[in-house]
């Protein structure tokens, strides 16, 4: 199952972390790209990570996004949604053939 995954600062944390935090969270990032689990990331325009997760399900992507010392330090957290296949190109196979391409 994809999944992608959007950072929110914590209201709760200081939205601060210091460089040996920011260390860990590197490595453990890498980690979970090198297992395959993080596929794709990048940071948006206002600096928050967005991650392309392949996992079996939303309660196993928690799980794991879970254990980031960001996280488990309450500095940020993961909104997560799940991607589902695009069907719009089914409109082009549909009954309506009135159209004429080339």
């Amino acid at each position: 199952m994809r999944l992608l995954a959007i950072e929110k600062d914590n209201d709760s944390g200081t939205g601060q972390a210091d460089r040996d935090l920011l260390e860990q969270e590197s490595r453990e990032v890498y980690a979970l790209y090198q297992k395959g689990i993080i596929r794709e990331m990048y940071f948006n325009q206002n600096h928050e990570a967005v991650l392309l997760l392949e996992c079996e399900n939303v309660a196993y992507a928690e799980e794991i996004l879970s254990r980031l010392p960001l996280v488990a330090d309450g500095v940020i957290r993961f909104e997560i949604s799940e991607l589902r296949p695009y069907t719009g190109f089914e409109r082009l196979f549909k009954a309506d053939r009135n159209y004429h391409c080339c």
